[in-house]
């Protein structure tokens, strides 16, 4: 075991050459990122080294009681803590039990307060130390930086630093990891000698295999902050965890280690047996996992494409209900994109976001806003206190969102049919937006915008003639995906509700080379169970069937899922005659994919097209699938399609 013995660390210039040498290179090899540090006058902490040959132990000493004092240990072993001091030099020396040395330091919010602390002891193990340093780095680093960068100039703190570098072969595993993660948290420069010291000793441990799996988690997260992905020794780590028994680990390893994979192996092929095994321990420890552990663990789920590990990720998707308060925006990103890439749709998570997101929605950060709404719209979640609130929130901050981040608040409120109570506002705020930014859209991204305005009839006149532009087609064509048929089929619908809806709209048209001669039904297919009954029903109903079309054609780029002709007296013809026909009835059967989840609110798409149907004179008539799943026959069924396509003799035939 390491011991740090010390009662005070007073200064004074060292009579040799050789000591003054020493510090004086101490003083030159450390070099921090936090920025350049002033010259200060020349103090220096006299070091020595004793070698005590009796007892195979060696110490460094310093003028007046301060000494590093260290038991050679096998570096496989834990480090134990010492009971007495019956093996230190020095009489007066005196032992802080371990456990107390933590409970004070970790009482202690300062840096100051901290050197103060270490000052006042004279003997401490270098898992003490460099638990020290870590508690440094918890009160004095922020997520802007070193706060007080003055800190790194401390007499206790560069002596420290100093033993640590020349006697990095001594420390124990746990002091040698736990203090290059406190000075990586301190942003000490990767190239100075001391973090090559200790790097060089944990890859010399590493590779003869005496790190223990606690130590191998450590080292790799510390290899991740300092390098990232691309550090060699990360592959090495995994090789060794292979061999490891992972049944006790803690949910900290459990995190680290899906780090480590998420980086190095990606799609998991090459240690799929470890991920396996992994997978099978977290399950069992779900229930403890904190809010940054079950986001990072779903995030590499998803890296790693663990899309047989059914049972985890259900497991914590469920688990992140009660934590979505506490979540970080972050982590919360984490969650929903898991939550979309394994396709889980849990009620309970969306009611609980519901709760979170009005109250939240003017401090969350843009992206993580963006992020919700594309979760709702993938799900075809309409949450009115959630798209709500979105309305309030971009109301107040557009002017702060990026051109994606506005797309991404506002084209769900056109995919799920939705007019928020503030909608003028809204739209108003909208469009001064795009008078000072239109030329900051991405093409597509201002295409998709401005289609989805018009699903809920909100026209924007203004911004039409530079869509319809060669110019803009030209951009639009140039930048992936390209003119496709999805941007295609936008620029048609945009083009048809001009004509249909406004007919004062004088702009320029859409060259018809741009035109799609069908909108896609790929999405908005009728339900395969419920078209058969509604044909079914009207076989029953009409007696023959040639008296009815289905997945009709039109020349207005819809299909009509069943269209119906009527004579001038109201006769049923023929689906295929021509002449005399005086009405055309178009039955839209609409499935539960029409509809947003657990709702009877039409999506924008099927609304859009149904308002555009009557505008080209077919009188619509709707056949939801919640009015006809609970008849029981066909004579039922038929029943009602009476009622609903010609209900002006229905009360005659019966």
């Amino acid at each position: 075991m390491a011991l740090i013995s010390r009662k005070s660390f007073q200064l004074y210039s060292c009579s040799t050459a050789a000591s003054r040498s020493a510090l004086m290179t101490l003083r030159k090899r450390l070099s921090f990122i936090s920025g350049q540090q002033k010259p200060q006058k020349c103090s220096f902490v006299a070091v020595r080294m004793l070698y005590l040959k009796d007892k195979s132990q060696y110490m460094f000493c310093r003028k007046k009681h301060l000494k590093l004092q260290m038991q050679p240990l096998s570096v496989t072993e834990t480090v134990h803590l010492r009971g007495d001091i019956r093996n230190c030099t020095e009489p007066n020396n005196v032992w802080m039990d371990e456990q107390l040395f933590f409970k004070k330091l970790n009482n202690l919010c300062t840096s100051k307060e901290i050197f103060y602390f270490l000052s006042s002891l004279e003997v401490m193990s270098d898992t003490m130390a460099s638990g020290a340093l870590q508690r440094i780095s918890e009160v004095e680093v922020d997520d802007n930086g070193l706060k007080n960068p003055g800190l790194l100039e401390n007499e206790v703190f560069r002596a420290l630093c100093f033993q640590f570098e020349f006697e990095s072969s001594k420390l124990s595993n746990t002091g040698l990891l736990n203090a290059l993660q406190a000075f990586i948290k301190l942003r000490i420069d990767p190239q100075s000698t001391l973090m090559a010291s200790l790097l060089s000793e944990s890859e010399e441990r590493l590779g003869k295999g005496q790190l223990t799996a606690e130590n191998l988690c450590a080292l790799g997260e510390s290899l991740l902050e300092l390098e990232g992905p691309s550090c060699a020794m990360l592959e090495q780590i995994v090789n060794h965890m292979q061999e490891k028994d992972i049944e006790r680990w803690s949910p900290e390893e459990i995190v680290v280690v899906y780090k480590i994979l998420q980086v190095t192996v990606r799609e998991g092929k090459q240690c799929q047996n470890l991920l396996n095994r992994l997978n099978s321990v977290t399950l069992r420890t779900v229930s403890q996992l904190s809010p940054n552990f079950a986001s990072v663990i779903l995030n590499s789920l998803v890296v790693l494409s663990q899309t047989q590990a059914v049972p985890l990720v259900t497991a914590l998707c469920k688990h992140s209900v009660k934590h979505v308060p506490y979540f970080t925006d972050h982590e919360l990103v984490n969650v929903l994109e898991a939550f979309l890439y394994f396709g889980q749709k849990v009620k309970v998570f969306t009611e609980a976001l519901e709760r979170h997101i009005p109250k939240s929605i003017l401090t969350m950060h843009p992206q993580t806003v963006s992020k919700v709404m594309q979760y709702c719209c993938r799900k075809k979640i309409l949450s009115k206190p959630i798209f709500d609130a979105v309305a309030e929130g971009f109301i107040s901050n557009a002017d702060r969102l990026t051109t994606d981040q506005i797309a991404a608040y506002i084209t769900p409120f056109g995919t799920l049919n939705y007019l928020p109570p503030s909608a003028s506002s809204l739209f108003r705020k909208l469009e001064t937006v795009l008078h000072t930014r239109l030329r900051h859209f991405q093409p597509h991204t201002l295409l998709h915008l401005l289609h989805s305005c018009v699903l809920i009839q909100r026209y924007p006149i203004n911004f039409l003639p530079k869509v319809f532009s060669p110019y803009f087609l030209q951009k639009l064509q140039a930048q992936p995906p390209g003119l496709n048929r999805a941007a295609m089929s936008q620029l048609t619908q945009l083009f048809l509700t001009v004509t249909l809806e406004c007919p004062f709209y004088e702009g320029p048209k859409l060259l018809s080379r741009y035109q799609v001669k069908a909108f896609p039904t790929l999405h908005s297919s009728p339900d395969v169970h419920l078209f058969k009954r509604v044909k079914t029903g009207l076989l029953y109903l009409l007696k023959k069937r040639i008296y009815f079309a289905s997945e009709v054609s039109t020349p207005y780029f819809y299909v009509v899922d069943i269209e119906i002709k009527l004579d001038e007296e109201g006769f049923v013809l023929p689906a295929a005659q021509l002449e005399e026909v005086h009405r055309r009835i178009a039955l839209c059967v609409d499935g539960q994919n029409r509809f947003c989840a657990h709702s009877h609110n039409l999506l924008g798409e099927e609304a859009i097209k149904q308002r555009h149907l009557q505008l080209l004179g077919y009188e619509v008539v709707q056949i939801p699938f919640f009015e006809i799943e609970n008849l029981q026959n066909t004579r039922k069924v038929a029943d009602y399609l009476h009622k609903k396509i010609f209900p002006c003799t229905y009360g005659l035939s019966n």
